[in-house]
């Protein structure tokens, strides 16, 4: 099937003069640290919540799995996302809790890199929300995933820190 050639843009670094997409060529950049942090929510029903409080989901303890899928799900993030670089993490942090309408989630991912994590934190928040949507879906699949970064540091275009509430 033949490609449709999109428009080159300036300054879009994944894309090629053709139209192309391609991995960025980071081996110039100097390794920094660099961290990000991002949240999720799984907002459900007030008799879901309860049910899986109370540990009567069909599947266990929906948080602590929530929190290792997450956690493994940031390790293989440039297997899922095509474009993104294999990274050696240096620390993940996946954190679950029930909140008032639902399972919130955060991940906090750290690196010492020439390029950022914040792809590794959206997938591990991520991971984690389908993770607990999975363990709720058998009571309602009327479950709802919001997901945002949070923060991020380091890089050349410096620190980044979302403006509104954090989930």
């Amino acid at each position: 099937m033949p490609r449709t050639k999109a428009a080159p843009r300036s300054g879009l670094t994944h894309l090629r003069p053709d139209g192309g997409v391609r991995m960025v060529d980071v081996s110039a950049k100097p390794p920094t640290v660099r961290s990000a942090g991002a949240s999720a929510l799984v907002r459900m029903k007030p008799a879901v919540l309860a049910a899986l409080r109370r540990g009567a989901g069909p599947k266990g303890d929906p948080l602590e799995i929530a929190r290792i899928a997450g956690i493994a799900a940031a390790k293989r993030t440039a297997e899922l996302i095509p474009l993104c670089h294999p990274l050696a993490l240096t620390g993940i942090e996946v954190e679950a809790r029930y909140r008032r309408h639902g399972v919130g989630l955060a991940s906090r991912v750290h690196t010492t890199a020439p390029t950022g994590v914040e792809m590794e934190a959206l997938t591990a928040v991520s991971v984690a929300a389908l993770t607990v949507y999975d363990m709720g879906k058998a009571l309602d699949h009327n479950m709802t995933i919001e997901i945002a970064l949070e923060h991020k540091s380091g890089g050349q275009s410096g620190d980044y820190r979302r403006r509104g509430r954090s989930r």
